[in-house]
């Protein structure tokens, strides 16, 4: 068997009707209609791929971003946290987002409640647990 790469991101809906099988592409500035010779087998073939793929996405979807609290700090602009997954979310004053994991609920009240939550975060956080960066697209400080 030999398996070739498809891509199918432009793929928007599909149909089948009379032996054809209907496609909805978008091409950017329009959306195609295209239609394509096909068994129904086909058909059933790719919405069996759409639930699938839909499966894995689900499987792999992350909860709604933590809710962040802005903050008087020169520093950082706003923190937040997952009291469930322990994750502690600071966005420093240059826009960068950090999650830190594995931070208890005792101490993400101590931030919070710090006289100076630069200082804090310095002695008790930084380089104490392990974090990531976020993309700053998927969090916004509503």
């Amino acid at each position: 068997m030999r398996l070739s790469k498809v891509d199918l991101s432009s793929l928007v809906a599909i149909a089948h009707s009379d032996g054809y099988l209907q496609l909805l592409l978008d091409r950017g500035d329009e959306i195609e209609f295209l239609e394509i010779p096909a068994p129904i087998q086909a058909y059933e073939g790719l919405q069996e791929l759409n639930e699938a793929i839909a499966e894995t996405t689900a499987l792999h979807f992350e909860e709604e971003p933590i809710a962040m609290l802005p903050v008087s700090s020169t520093m950082a602009a706003a923190v937040g946290y997952h009291s469930d997954e322990q994750i502690l979310q600071v966005q420093f004053q240059n826009g960068a987002i950090y999650q830190y994991l594995g931070v208890d609920e005792d101490t993400w009240e101590d931030l919070h409640s710090a006289d100076s939550i630069g200082s804090f975060f310095n002695c008790e956080i930084k380089g104490r647990y392990e974090c990531d960066r976020i993309d700053n697209a998927d969090y916004t400080n509503d």
